[in-house]
Formats: structure tokens, sequence, C-alpha cells
């Protein structure tokens, strides 16, 4: 019997030692490190901006109808600038000092200074201006808007240059910086449009197959990859950019609304309007995994990934018993 013991007492012993040895899990990949209270109603937030320099960020802050400039350094709202009805798409242009802005009510495209924000000028298309990018390789600004067409903006004098017409409505979209290449998804019918952005025309079409309701992009330019958040069925889709060949897919969380590939880490970043911001693990040009699923709040699908600050903001609506909406940034880690 006390030889049992013996043995037995050992045994608990080597579990202890073998616990202790252990190795710790791997710490989350992102880490919240901020949060910034906005002003505001409960409902719909859309896309964001950042002007680097100033450190500041830009909200569509859609269910107030005002652009709401967050100054990170101070962690406060700065300001709001109202009569912005329907606001959703903001892209800021570093080398103009200019921020444009796409309204869903009225299809208009305002401009602004981006160091005292007063209001330059207003694009007008049909309706419904969404998502909004600026090209600085051809200093010109593309807007995804009604009557399924992408409206190109010159930003020396403010005239449209073209009015690219579609095969549906245009979502969202991500300019190559290598080519004269933009890449541009359709919920519907599903598929990713190639539009030559020297020549303001449709250069290739590639339907997407395993899912379908796409909207954000993201790309890969040196694997030549192309990222397509789907929420019908929902997963990212990864395409040959050359090529338009379905490569593989990775199921997400539903409400995809935005996406970003990290040159650095070799990772995407999805967030998702179910209440996660999601990670995924590039092993390969062909290989992807769900790495990490980050819990948010139900409706928190807008973001943005800035790669040189390592930081990733997502858009928060207000919630219940808060004072306002919300920024909560993220720090990623290595």
């Amino acid at each position: 019997m006390k030889q049992h013991r013996e043995i037995f007492g050992l045994s608990i012993l080597s579990i202890a030692v073998f616990a202790c040895r252990a190795p710790a899990a791997d710490p989350p990949s992102l880490e919240l490190v901020q949060t910034i209270v906005l002003k505001g109603k409960a409902g719909k937030l859309d896309h964001l901006a950042l002007d680097a320099k100033r450190d500041r960020l830009f909200l569509a802050n859609t269910t107030n109808g005002t652009l709401d400039v967050i100054d990170l350094k101070a962690g406060k709202l700065l300001k709001q600038v109202t009569g912005q009805p329907g606001i959703q798409g903001v892209a800021y242009a570093a080398d103009l000092d200019r921020i444009f802005v796409g309204l869903g009510s009225g299809g208009l495209c305002n401009v602004f200074d981006g160091g005292d924000y007063r209001p330059l000028k207003t694009v007008k298309f049909a309706d419904d201006a969404d998502n909004v990018r600026y090209d600085p390789a051809t200093k010109q600004v593309f807007v995804a808007h009604a009557e399924k067409s992408l409206g190109v903006i010159d930003t020396e004098s403010y005239a449209i240059k073209a009015d690219i017409k579609l095969p549906g409505a245009g979502e969202g979209f991500q300019i190559e910086s290598a080519r004269p290449r933009l890449f541009l998804t359709l919920p519907s019918p599903s598929m990713l449009l190639a539009i030559d952005t020297t020549k303001r025309e449709i250069a290739a079409t590639y339907p997407i197959k395993s899912a379908s309701n796409g909207h954000p992009v993201a790309l890969d330019e040196t694997n030549k990859r192309v990222f397509v958040g789907c929420r019908n069925n929902p997963m990212v889709v990864v395409l040959d950019a050359d090529s338009g060949r379905a490569v593989t897919s990775v199921p997400i969380p539903p409400d995809v609304d935005d996406l970003f590939y990290d040159t650095k880490r070799k990772r995407l970043y999805a967030s998702c309007g179910e209440g996660f911001l999601v990670v995924i693990r590039q092993s390969d040009a062909d290989h992807y995994e769900l790495q990490e699923k980050v819990a948010t709040v139900a409706k928190a699908k807008t973001s943005l990934f800035d790669a040189n600050s390592n930081r990733i903001f997502v858009a928060v609506p207000r919630q219940a018993g808060k004072e306002g909406p919300e920024i909560r940034i993220y720090r990623i880690r290595d």
C-alpha cells in the first residue's frame, strides 16, 4: 500500500511539473487598446478613412448625417460636418489634402478641405453614391453609384471624366498600385469586374460561383490574388487577379462589410455585422484558414486597417445605455 501511495504521489508531482512547463496559449492577434465615444443616435455607421499625418479618422455617421472627424491623439471627437444626408463612402487624398464623401441621398459626392473641413465642391451623380476610392497615380476619384455605374472624377477640375456602365449595382472595390487596374464586386449577378483605370472601361468579367452578394474587396498584389467578402453563403472567396480563376474560399460570420489584406503578416481582417472581427491566416497564395474571431457587437461591420500604425479601427453603432457611437481601436500583434 505504501508503495502504491509513493507511485501515486510521484504521478501527481509529474503532472504538476508538466503543467508548469506547458507552453502558454498564444496571445490574441488583436488587442483592444482604446475606445473613443462619439455623438449621435443609434443606427447605421458606414465607412472610414484616415489622415495619417494629422492622426485623424473620418467616419461616415450615416444615421446622424454627419462626417465625423476624430482626433486619435486626443482620443476624442473633434468635429461633425453636418448636412451630409445618407453619408456612406469616405476617401482621403493625402497628396491633395482633400476628403471625398459619397452621399446615398441625392447621389452627391462632396469635397472638403482636409485641414479645416470647409466644403470645396459638390459633384452630382444619378443617385445613391456609395463607396469612394482615390487613385493617386491618375489623380482620379471613383464613386460607385445608382444606375449601375462607376463615376470617375478628375480631381483638378472636379469634372466627371467618365461614367462606366456596369452589368449590376457596384459595391466594394480596390485599386491596384502597380498597374492601372481596379477590381469591383457586384452582389448580383455575383461577379468580379476588372476595370482599366486609364481607359476607364471594363477589361474583364469574372463570375463568382461559390457565393453571392459580394461586398468588400481586398488585394494581395504580390501573389496576384483578389479577395471578395460574400454575404450569401458567407465566405471570403480568393480569386486569381489575372485570370479570375477561383482559388479557394474561407467561411466567415454573416454580414461582412470591410476586408483588408496585411502584407507584412500575411493575414486578412474582416469585420462582420454578426459581431465579429475575423483574422484569416495565409499560408501561401493558395491556402488560407480562419485563425481567430474577436467578438465586437452586432452591426459593427465597418472598419479600417492602417498598416503603418498597426491598428484596426472598428465603427460601433450606439448601444443601449451608451452616450453615443464608438470607435474601437485594436492593436495588431505580430
